[in-house]
Protein backbone atom coordinates (compact mmCIF):
# COMPACT_ATOMS: atom_id res chain seq x y z
CA UNK A 1 0.00 0.00 0.00
CA UNK A 2 1.35 3.45 -0.75
CA UNK A 3 1.36 5.16 2.51
CA UNK A 4 0.35 8.74 0.99
CA UNK A 5 -2.61 7.43 0.34
CA UNK A 6 -5.29 7.28 3.42
CA UNK A 7 -7.81 4.06 3.25
CA UNK A 8 -10.62 5.84 1.45
CA UNK A 9 -8.32 6.43 -1.94
CA UNK A 10 -9.14 2.78 -2.17
CA UNK A 11 -13.03 2.68 -1.58
CA UNK A 12 -14.36 4.66 -4.58
CA UNK A 13 -11.49 3.77 -7.05
CA UNK A 14 -9.93 6.72 -6.03
CA UNK A 15 -13.14 9.27 -6.05
CA UNK A 16 -13.38 11.45 -2.69
CA UNK A 17 -17.08 11.33 -2.01
CA UNK A 18 -17.56 15.00 -1.37
CA UNK A 19 -21.85 15.90 -0.18
CA UNK A 20 -22.97 18.76 -1.92
CA UNK A 21 -26.44 20.41 -2.01
CA UNK A 22 -27.75 24.02 -3.35
CA UNK A 23 -30.56 26.45 -2.82
CA UNK A 24 -31.41 28.11 -6.18
CA UNK A 25 -33.99 30.87 -7.67
CA UNK A 26 -35.27 28.17 -9.84
CA UNK A 27 -34.58 24.80 -11.59
CA UNK A 28 -32.90 26.25 -14.41
CA UNK A 29 -28.69 26.11 -13.61
CA UNK A 30 -28.29 28.12 -16.85
CA UNK A 31 -30.57 31.31 -15.67
CA UNK A 32 -31.35 30.66 -12.23
CA UNK A 33 -29.10 32.35 -9.31
CA UNK A 34 -27.63 29.93 -7.29
CA UNK A 35 -28.14 31.57 -3.75
CA UNK A 36 -26.90 28.91 -1.12
CA UNK A 37 -24.34 26.43 -1.29
CA UNK A 38 -23.10 23.73 1.01
CA UNK A 39 -20.56 21.42 1.17
CA UNK A 40 -19.58 18.66 3.55
CA UNK A 41 -16.55 16.14 3.30
CA UNK A 42 -16.31 12.78 3.89
CA UNK A 43 -13.95 10.92 5.99
CA UNK A 44 -13.26 6.72 7.00
CA UNK A 45 -12.63 5.66 10.37
CA UNK A 46 -9.45 3.21 10.97
CA UNK A 47 -12.16 0.37 10.38
CA UNK A 48 -13.49 1.41 7.07
CA UNK A 49 -16.84 3.27 7.81
CA UNK A 50 -17.58 6.69 7.16
CA UNK A 51 -18.42 9.73 8.81
CA UNK A 52 -19.40 13.23 8.06
CA UNK A 53 -16.00 15.76 8.36
CA UNK A 54 -15.51 19.41 7.67
CA UNK A 55 -18.15 21.08 6.09
CA UNK A 56 -18.59 24.21 4.65
CA UNK A 57 -21.45 26.76 3.83
CA UNK A 58 -21.93 29.94 1.74
CA UNK A 59 -24.65 32.32 1.05
CA UNK A 60 -24.48 33.51 -2.34
CA UNK A 61 -25.52 36.39 -3.80
CA UNK A 62 -27.59 36.02 -7.43
CA UNK A 63 -24.93 36.81 -10.42
CA UNK A 64 -25.66 39.35 -12.70
CA UNK A 65 -28.88 39.06 -14.92
CA UNK A 66 -29.69 36.19 -13.09
CA UNK A 67 -33.46 34.95 -13.00
CA UNK A 68 -35.45 34.47 -9.53
CA UNK A 69 -38.06 32.58 -9.96
CA UNK A 70 -41.32 33.88 -7.19
CA UNK A 71 -42.01 30.09 -6.45
CA UNK A 72 -38.61 29.41 -5.79
CA UNK A 73 -37.94 31.90 -3.27
CA UNK A 74 -41.27 31.31 -1.36
CA UNK A 75 -40.30 27.69 -1.36
CA UNK A 76 -36.91 27.83 0.17
CA UNK A 77 -37.82 30.89 2.40
CA UNK A 78 -34.52 33.00 1.16
CA UNK A 79 -34.86 36.61 0.69
CA UNK A 80 -31.89 37.46 -1.75
CA UNK A 81 -31.85 40.89 -1.16
CA UNK A 82 -31.54 40.71 2.63
CA UNK A 83 -28.34 41.92 4.05
CA UNK A 84 -29.02 40.10 7.09
CA UNK A 85 -27.67 37.20 4.73
CA UNK A 86 -23.95 37.96 4.57
CA UNK A 87 -23.96 36.95 1.09
CA UNK A 88 -20.90 36.46 -0.41
CA UNK A 89 -19.95 36.85 -4.70
CA UNK A 90 -20.48 33.26 -6.14
CA UNK A 91 -17.00 33.16 -7.39
CA UNK A 92 -15.52 33.55 -3.76
CA UNK A 93 -18.00 30.46 -2.58
CA UNK A 94 -17.16 28.04 -5.40
CA UNK A 95 -13.19 29.12 -4.90
CA UNK A 96 -13.30 28.88 -1.34
CA UNK A 97 -15.33 25.16 -1.75
CA UNK A 98 -12.91 23.94 -4.43
CA UNK A 99 -9.84 25.12 -2.63
CA UNK A 100 -11.15 22.97 0.22
CA UNK A 101 -11.74 20.03 -1.90
CA UNK A 102 -8.77 20.02 -3.70
CA UNK A 103 -6.75 19.97 -0.18
CA UNK A 104 -8.66 16.86 0.86
CA UNK A 105 -8.70 15.09 -2.63
CA UNK A 106 -4.47 15.44 -1.86
CA UNK A 107 -4.06 14.98 1.85
CA UNK A 108 -6.08 11.38 1.18
CA UNK A 109 -4.34 10.83 -1.74
CA UNK A 110 -7.63 10.35 -3.93
CA UNK A 111 -7.33 11.47 -7.77
CA UNK A 112 -10.41 13.40 -7.95
CA UNK A 113 -13.94 14.40 -5.72
CA UNK A 114 -16.94 12.66 -6.27
CA UNK A 115 -20.46 14.91 -6.16
CA UNK A 116 -22.87 13.36 -3.38
CA UNK A 117 -25.89 14.86 -3.70
CA UNK A 118 -29.76 13.75 -3.44
CA UNK A 119 -31.28 14.09 -6.72
CA UNK A 120 -27.42 14.65 -8.01
CA UNK A 121 -28.39 16.09 -11.34
CA UNK A 122 -29.74 18.79 -9.95
CA UNK A 123 -27.17 19.87 -7.38
CA UNK A 124 -24.38 18.92 -9.87
CA UNK A 125 -25.49 20.94 -12.67
CA UNK A 126 -25.79 24.04 -10.94
CA UNK A 127 -22.25 23.22 -9.64
CA UNK A 128 -20.89 22.67 -12.56
CA UNK A 129 -22.46 26.03 -14.18
CA UNK A 130 -21.69 27.88 -11.47
CA UNK A 131 -17.92 27.19 -12.18
CA UNK A 132 -18.31 27.74 -16.01
CA UNK A 133 -19.90 30.71 -15.36
CA UNK A 134 -17.05 32.05 -12.79
CA UNK A 135 -14.27 30.52 -15.07
CA UNK A 136 -12.66 28.10 -12.26
CA UNK A 137 -10.65 25.81 -14.43
CA UNK A 138 -9.63 23.27 -11.55
CA UNK A 139 -12.71 21.97 -10.88
CA UNK A 140 -11.83 19.00 -8.39
CA UNK A 141 -15.27 17.19 -9.20
CA UNK A 142 -16.03 14.46 -11.89
CA UNK A 143 -17.81 16.21 -14.88
CA UNK A 144 -20.76 13.94 -14.51
CA UNK A 145 -20.62 10.78 -12.19
CA UNK A 146 -22.01 11.63 -9.24
CA UNK A 147 -23.63 9.12 -6.21
CA UNK A 148 -27.46 10.18 -6.20
CA UNK A 149 -28.79 9.53 -2.45
CA UNK A 150 -32.31 9.46 -3.72
CA UNK A 151 -31.52 6.13 -6.07
CA UNK A 152 -29.59 5.07 -2.72
CA UNK A 153 -31.93 5.91 -0.28
CA UNK A 154 -34.63 3.61 -2.68
CA UNK A 155 -32.44 0.84 -2.89
CA UNK A 156 -31.77 1.04 0.60
CA UNK A 157 -34.91 1.97 2.70
CA UNK A 158 -37.81 2.04 -0.05
CA UNK A 159 -37.73 5.88 0.36
CA UNK A 160 -36.41 8.44 -2.26
CA UNK A 161 -37.56 11.59 -0.14
CA UNK A 162 -34.69 12.69 2.16
CA UNK A 163 -36.85 13.97 4.80
CA UNK A 164 -38.62 9.91 5.14
CA UNK A 165 -35.06 8.26 3.91
CA UNK A 166 -33.70 10.06 7.47
CA UNK A 167 -36.55 8.39 9.02
CA UNK A 168 -35.87 4.97 7.50
CA UNK A 169 -32.67 5.38 9.15
CA UNK A 170 -33.28 6.53 12.21
CA UNK A 171 -31.92 10.03 11.34
CA UNK A 172 -33.30 13.04 13.55
CA UNK A 173 -34.88 15.40 10.38
CA UNK A 174 -36.39 19.07 11.37
CA UNK A 175 -38.98 20.23 8.52
CA UNK A 176 -39.00 23.24 9.58
CA UNK A 177 -35.26 23.63 8.54
CA UNK A 178 -34.86 21.47 5.64
CA UNK A 179 -34.62 23.72 2.28
CA UNK A 180 -31.25 25.28 4.03
CA UNK A 181 -28.33 24.25 2.59
CA UNK A 182 -26.32 22.95 5.27
CA UNK A 183 -28.99 21.60 7.11
CA UNK A 184 -30.27 19.32 4.26
CA UNK A 185 -26.12 18.55 3.18
CA UNK A 186 -25.32 17.54 6.58
CA UNK A 187 -28.29 15.11 6.55
CA UNK A 188 -27.80 13.61 2.87
CA UNK A 189 -24.22 12.83 4.58
CA UNK A 190 -25.74 10.88 7.52
CA UNK A 191 -27.74 8.95 4.62
CA UNK A 192 -24.64 8.50 2.68
CA UNK A 193 -22.96 7.38 5.24
CA UNK A 194 -24.88 5.21 6.80
CA UNK A 195 -25.89 3.51 3.43
CA UNK A 196 -22.40 2.80 2.60
CA UNK A 197 -21.78 1.48 6.25
CA UNK A 198 -23.89 -1.30 5.87
CA UNK A 199 -22.03 -2.57 3.17
CA UNK A 200 -18.53 -3.28 4.39
CA UNK A 201 -16.11 -2.37 1.82
CA UNK A 202 -15.24 -5.01 -0.79
CA UNK A 203 -11.58 -5.77 -0.14
CA UNK A 204 -9.67 -4.56 3.04
CA UNK A 205 -8.94 -0.54 2.54
CA UNK A 206 -6.41 -0.63 5.26
CA UNK A 207 -4.17 -3.49 3.95
CA UNK A 208 -4.64 -2.85 -0.16
CA UNK A 209 -2.22 -2.38 -2.73
CA UNK A 210 -4.81 -2.15 -5.04
CA UNK A 211 -4.02 1.49 -7.23
CA UNK A 212 -7.04 3.51 -7.59
CA UNK A 213 -8.28 3.79 -11.41
CA UNK A 214 -7.60 6.53 -13.86
CA UNK A 215 -10.80 8.18 -14.72
CA UNK A 216 -11.87 6.75 -18.35
CA UNK A 217 -15.53 8.13 -19.08
CA UNK A 218 -17.38 5.14 -18.27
Amino acid sequence: MNDAKLPIAYRFRGFLPVVIDVETGGFNAQTDALLEIAAVLIGMDDKGRLHAAEQFFFNVEPFEGANLEPAALEFTGINPSSALRGAVPEKDAMAAIFSAVRAEVKRTGCQRAIVVAHNASFDQGFLNQAAARCNLKRNPFHPFSSFDTATLAGLVYGQTVLARACAAAGIAFNNKEAHSAIYDCERTAEVFCDIVNRWPAPYDVAASNESPATFEAD
